[in-house]
């Protein structure tokens, strides 16, 4: 019906999420501030519903659809099934997951393990304040039928397996330009 609230992946929920470059401004310094996020990087995005379905992928590192198909069955058995008193991060492989639980689904990045868990727990939260801002209270359909919407919010974010922008104010106005484009 028309008159009824969707449910919310956000509910209430508030973070900030600054990384600014070094203030000198000099060259050499943002020059060794670009090599020295080179070692964050994510190398793949997952957004998965309790039942497994994945909603959205983005790889940062090449896998064939075979590898992307276990690894998505694989990470989905992983996430739900551990215990809500446990921590969001998790060893996988030669990597770390580091994954939130939104109302149904499940946003889960695999980064390598010397990377911030923290830095990247919020940027999912962040992500999902953009989101929610954007569609106004998102849920899961929103999702599915404006997948393209998502993956373009996703690239003003995320680029090439790194942070690219931290600020919502930021994301929301060029992803609203896009959009009128369209």
């Amino acid at each position: 019906s028309q008159g009824a609230q969707r449910p919310s992946l956000l509910r209430g929920c508030s973070a900030s999420l600054c990384q600014k470059p070094p203030s000198s401004g000099s060259r050499a310094s943002l020059a060794h501030h670009r090599r020295s996020r080179r070692g964050a990087m994510i190398q793949f995005i997952l957004l998965q519903n309790r039942q497994g379905k994945t909603r959205l992928s983005k790889y940062y590192k090449h896998y064939t659809d075979d590898e992307k198909s276990k690894l998505e069955g694989e990470i989905h058995r992983l996430v739900t099934g551990r215990d809500s008193k446990f921590t969001n991060f998790v060893e996988f492989r030669q990597y770390k997951l580091i994954y939130r639980r939104y109302a149904g689904l499940f946003f889960t990045l695999c980064v390598d393990t010397s990377d911030n868990e923290l830095a990247f727990f919020e940027s999912i939260h962040l992500f999902v304040e953009v989101l929610d801002q954007f569609f106004g209270n998102v849920c899961e359909l929103d999702l599915v039928f404006n997948f393209y919407k998502v993956y373009m919010i996703l690239d003003e974010f995320f680029l090439g397996g790194e942070v690219q922008e931290t600020s919502k104010q930021t994301i929301l106005k060029r992803v609203q330009e896009l959009d009128k484009l369209e």
